[in-house]
């Protein structure tokens, strides 16, 4: 007895390679920015909000150039670094790397935010960053240790 495959429907068979509507894309990647704006809020004490709501923190509209999370000065203060954030599923890390140094503004570090979906977001920055930030929380738990 021969068994014959069995063919899937062609709508099954293409539910693998739809692209994602243009507006969910941007939906998705709102709400990272969300996210971020929210842990950043968190962190600083600033609220934070949507553009046009004059927020210390706010989310920048999909497409218009520059940082993703708009700080101003006083947040920056605190928080120096020009984020960018990115909800994708394939990942061009070091092209995004390239696109949150142009975004950098004056005084702040790079920062990326990625998101994939069923995983959590990551944070990539620059290493001599990041060894510098841990230098200093090093030097200030020495400085309380010693208080």
């Amino acid at each position: 007895m021969s068994s014959v495959p069995v063919e899937k429907p062609k709508s099954e068979q293409n539910k693998k390679h739809r692209r994602m509507l243009t507006s969910s894309a941007k939906s998705k990647g709102r709400r990272l920015q969300y996210w971020t704006c929210q842990k950043i809020s968190e962190i600083t004490g600033f609220p934070w909000g949507t553009s046009g709501q004059d927020k210390p923190i706010e989310s920048r509209p999909m497409g218009q150039h520059g940082a993703d999370v708009r700080m101003e000065d006083a947040v920056r203060a605190v928080f120096p670094f020009s984020v960018e954030c990115k909800n994708q599923e394939s990942w061009s890390i070091f092209q995004w790397i390239e696109q949150a140094k142009e975004n950098c503004l004056a005084g702040t570090d790079w920062l990326l935010v990625l998101k994939k979906n069923k995983i959590p977001p990551v944070v990539v920055l620059d290493a001599e960053c990041f060894f510098k930030l841990v230098q200093k929380a090093i030097k200030r738990e020495e400085k309380s240790e010693q208080a």
